[in-house]
């Protein structure tokens, strides 16, 4: 596999680890999730909104102002393209953990 096989949406460090989150939850409010990665409310909401956007994750928002919550879900093909873009990472690295080994697998 090559880098041609990662998902640029996904590969950013802090969407990557939005998604594993996301991957192993129901869901996860903001709150959570800007606690859990140590972002800002802007580069969470930048990073989410990304994700958002190519239709990984839905947000749902409860109320206004100070009061109000957002909750993240993955979508069916979020999971999908975070399942691909893992098997393409772990790919990678076995690859080069075979080329740096001499071994053929």
């Amino acid at each position: 596999m090559t880098a041609g096989n990662l998902d640029p949406v996904i590969h950013a460090p802090k969407r990557l680890m939005a998604m594993a989150v996301l991957a192993n939850a129901e869901f996860a409010t903001f709150q959570f999730l800007k606690e859990h990665l140590g972002l800002t409310d802007s580069d969470l909401s930048k990073q989410m909104s990304t994700l958002e956007s190519v239709g990984y994750v839905d947000a749902t928002k409860r109320g206004r102002g100070p009061g109000s919550t957002t909750t993240y879900t993955m979508t069916r093909q979020g999971a999908l393209a975070y399942r691909s873009h893992r098997a393409a990472l772990y790919a990678m690295l076995d690859d080069h953990a075979t080329a740096a080994t001499g071994c053929a697998g």
